[in-house]
């Protein structure tokens, strides 16, 4: 657990063995700023294979911007990030598309392409290679059916609920299996049912493909509901753990004024005597 008011101490995410053995991704002093601001200072943490790490934060604390600095889309002042093992911080873009091609975005507000069919918002990536159609028909119609909306094939984004198009968001980030998930506010502005079932959704990624990911939220309750809970096959719905207990290889990270305040388990979280942190749980 680290909780502080100073910048991070080193830790063992600090270390280059830790990052280059079997973390998905790993970030060693990364700092990044706009201007005068420091957004992000000497942010270090692990991601470990089939751990869920729950981001939270106030607005504007930089976890959107971790994401990006997660999958490469923009670069950070100092520090280095390691994405399946290989350091991005100054990769060229033409070696970093292919290990993004292994990380599947869920963008916050579903970033659809609103003229293009459901079918090829999902299977977009597909198609920028070269996937022959039979191919993508049939990947994207298993997508979505593991999101519950295989009815949504020749549909258009503009024609979908909110929460459908999220739901189609998620579609499009595990059509390659991915080896790495970053969830940017997926249940934001949506309404508690409709949250409830994009949370189950990540839920059953988690638990049935052990996918490791790290997921951006501003609503405890979704995060609680998340760590409370696993995904049941047999009745193919989320169902509540034993009270009093949580799943162990989903974890919280707390940005504050730039620093990582918080990285630990629930139970830490819980029992944190950090002012901020009993605040922001209250």
């Amino acid at each position: 657990m680290l909780e502080a008011t100073d910048p991070a101490p080193l830790t063992a995410a600090d270390d280059p063995a830790a990052c280059v053995s079997d973390s998905p991704l790993c970030f060693q002093r990364v700092t990044l700023g706009f201007g005068p601001r420091i957004l992000l200072d000497a942010i270090s943490f692990t991601l470990r294979p089939g751990e869920t790490r729950i981001l939270l934060g106030l607005a504007g604390m930089g976890k959107s911007t971790l994401l990006k600095l997660a999958n490469g889309l923009i670069r950070p002042d100092s520090g280095e990030i390691f994405l399946f093992g290989q350091p991005i911080a100054s990769m060229p873009e033409p070696a970093l598309l292919d290990l993004r091609r292994r990380t599947g975005m869920v963008f916050q507000e579903s970033a659809l392409f609103d003229s293009l069919t459901v079918r090829d918002n999902v299977g977009w990536q597909l198609i920028e290679r070269g996937v022959s159609s039979e191919t993508i028909d049939r990947r994207v119609h298993r997508a979505l059916s593991f999101v519950d909306l295989d009815n949504a094939f020749s549909l258009y984004p503009p024609s979908l609920s909110g929460g459908m198009r999220r739901r189609v968001s998620i579609a499009r980030a595990i059509i390659d299996k991915p080896d790495l998930i970053l969830y940017d506010s997926p249940t934001g502005g949506l309404d508690p049912v409709t949250s409830h079932t994009i949370n189950e959704l990540v839920v059953k990624e988690r638990d049935a493909y052990k996918t490791p990911a790290i997921l951006v939220t501003h609503r405890l309750q979704d995060a609680f509901t998340m760590v409370t809970h696993r995904f049941d096959s047999q009745t193919n719905a989320m169902v509540p753990l034993p009270k009093g207990s949580f799943d162990p290889l989903t974890s919280f990270m707390v940005l504050h004024e730039g620093h990582l305040l918080f990285d630990g388990s629930t139970d830490e979280l819980l029992s944190s005597k950090d002012p901020f942190l009993k605040d922001f749980l209250a």
